[in-house]
């Protein structure tokens, strides 16, 4: 059980410096064999007018809503694919494609962690959700945390994964690589999943760049942000993740009623993310059962 406050360790720290870099032989793992199982149940789908954009979204099972938010340059399989079916069995399960990414189009704008937020709660307006639970990763954290300070009204609990609040959060090499980022850098099962769904492959460049560039103009946010943030909080990271344990401690004891898990693995491993999965189709990620107790699902 997790309890409140209390930082959960399981093996010594490792670093790696980011996902994006894995070694070719990983990223030439076969995607069928990853693509997680996440047919084996079928979605409501569907698009909505949102300030601008036409947003992507699938809806799974019933019950309290839980919104997905997916990593930067990624779509809801690759990075919940392999978690929907045992979240969607007690709840309403709700994954969106962000602007540019998958089926969602693009504005003539650069990406922001802030208007992904305002266009993620206009999304769930339209869909007439009052509230909701919230479980981003990486990027998709980020976005979670600034739901829940631009929309607080919005949000019952966060489940924020891989993120970070200001650049000291990762190793200076990070922002480096940023800076020189190109697309041949980019996992090719993200890649692979993007020409799958969209309906413009030319938009894999633009939506790579435009990821990229947000990353490396990338601004530290107020530690009063933080503190701002009200909605009960659960922070996970891998212990071999991009960012550091000592960022994530930093932010757990900003945010007022905060709980962090600190798991074994890399950017991901602990949700089964596609580019962090092998051959073990049967292996479960480490934070089902922990998401589950944290939004009050016993089993």
């Amino acid at each position: 059980m997790i309890m409140n406050h209390q930082v959960i360790y399981f093996i010594a720290v490792v670093l790696i410096l980011i996902s994006c870099s894995v070694k070719k032989k990983d990223m030439n793992e076969n995607v069928s064999s990853m693509a997680i199982k996440e047919d084996s149940i079928i979605p409501k789908t569907g698009y909505a007018d949102v300030n601008g954009l036409t947003m992507y979204y699938e809806i799974y099972g019933e019950g309290k809503p839980l919104v997905l938010i997916h990593g930067g340059g990624s779509t809801i399989q690759t990075s919940f694919g392999r978690i929907i079916p045992e979240l969607s069995k007690h709840r309403q399960v709700i994954g969106v494609e962000l602007q540019a990414h998958g089926r969602t189009s693009d504005r003539s704008a650069d990406l922001t962690f802030e208007q992904d937020a305002d266009d993620v709660a206009m999304l769930l307006k339209n869909l007439k959700i009052l509230k909701a639970d919230f479980l981003g990763f990486s990027n998709g954290g980020m976005t979670t945390l600034q739901i829940a300070m631009r929309h607080p009204q919005l949000v019952d609990n966060i489940i924020v994964g891989s993120a970070l609040y200001k650049r000291s959060g990762v190793p200076p090499e990070f922002w480096e690589f940023m800076k020189k980022a190109t697309i041949d850098y980019m996992p090719q099962q993200y890649k692979d999943a993007f020409l799958k769904v969209s309906s413009n492959p030319q938009g894999l460049q633009t939506m790579h760049d435009k990821c990229a560039k947000r990353m490396a103009e990338f601004k530290d946010w107020k530690e009063a942000q933080l503190k701002s943030i009200t909605a009960k909080t659960l922070l996970i990271i891998g212990d071999a993740d991009l960012m550091t344990p000592e960022h994530a401690v930093e932010m757990y004891r900003l945010i007022p009623n905060c709980q962090l898990a600190i798991l074994p693995g890399g950017h991901g491993k602990y949700l089964g993310e596609i580019t962090t999965l092998s051959n073990q189709d049967d292996w479960q990620p480490l934070a089902i059962p922990l998401i589950k107790e944290f939004l009050g699902k016993k089993e």
